[in-house]
């Protein structure tokens, strides 16, 4: 197993909350090993860069703090990962009710082919969290409102979803994403089908969503992770290879891998 850089839970800093506790996990597509006894600490209302080469796991390792890579029939995960304590790969625990705590953006936005309003209140409906359209009203502004559309959509929330521009269509796949209340925001490289306009408008509404949630956010760039997160995970060929704060992982890294890979000798 290769050295890697993390902190104990002694470590954590006053005041600083463990919200996703991750050990020894491995994760298989049939034969093949995607990543190697990842072990991380994911702080609630902080932003978490996952950052490192194309197939480098780090989106595979996302995808299993919300269960998605069981939609794989040949995937196959081993180690613990923690929600507050609670075991999300218990038999007992239900993957739609996780996924309602644990929410999704993708890379790609991918609007409902439903009005504004009823992408937004699809979620809350499903899980039973709204009784009458008063209350539903309400969860669709306070969503949009969360993801920063409400005063651009608010008189067009019959319009298709797919009416919107690129950067309105993800902040829309945001507010359905928030819409639910989740306690962790997964974000797996929510900007790079948006210009730069739209995904400085993503990037300032990141920094605002950690005000609430614990948000997790894979990255090709330097830049951005630099830019949103407080936290950085630096993954290569499978395993993680170093974690900790933002500042220390960009100018002071302790694995000569993870300098490489920041000074552009690998990538």
């Amino acid at each position: 197993m290769m050295n890697v850089m993390t902190r104990t839970e002694a470590e954590v800093g006053a005041g600083e909350q463990i919200k996703v506790e991750a050990r020894d996990v491995n994760v298989f597509y049939g034969d093949k090993q995607a990543i190697r006894d990842v072990s991380v600490d994911i702080l609630d209302r902080t932003v978490t860069a996952f950052i490192g080469p194309s197939g480098c796991g780090k989106s595979t390792f996302l995808r299993c703090i919300n269960r998605m890579n069981d939609t794989i029939d040949s995937s196959r995960v081993s180690g613990l990962i923690t929600l507050d304590g609670q075991d999300i790969y218990a038999r007992d625990l239900d993957p739609v009710q996780l996924r309602a705590r644990v929410g999704m953006v993708f890379q790609k936005p991918n609007p409902f082919p439903k009005s504004i309003y009823d992408n937004v209140a699809y979620g809350p409906r499903i899980h039973g969290l709204v009784r009458d359209k008063a209350e539903t009203d309400a969860v669709v502004e306070r969503a949009l409102r969360d993801a920063a559309l409400w005063d651009e959509v608010r008189d067009r929330l019959q319009e298709p979803g797919t009416s919107l521009s690129g950067g309105q269509q993800q902040r829309l796949c945001i507010a359905r994403a928030v819409a639910t209340q989740p306690e962790v925001l997964l974000m797996d490289e929510p900007c790079s089908a948006l210009d730069p306009i739209a995904t400085a408008q993503v990037e300032e509404l990141i920094d605002a969503l950690r005000q609430e949630f614990s948000v997790v956010i894979v990255t090709h760039s330097m830049q951005q992770a630099a830019r949103v997160s407080q936290k950085t995970a630096f993954f290569h060929l499978g395993n993680l290879v170093e974690f900790g704060d933002t500042d220390d992982i960009f100018t002071r890294p302790k694995d000569p891998r993870t300098e490489s890979y920041i000074s552009g000798r690998i990538g």
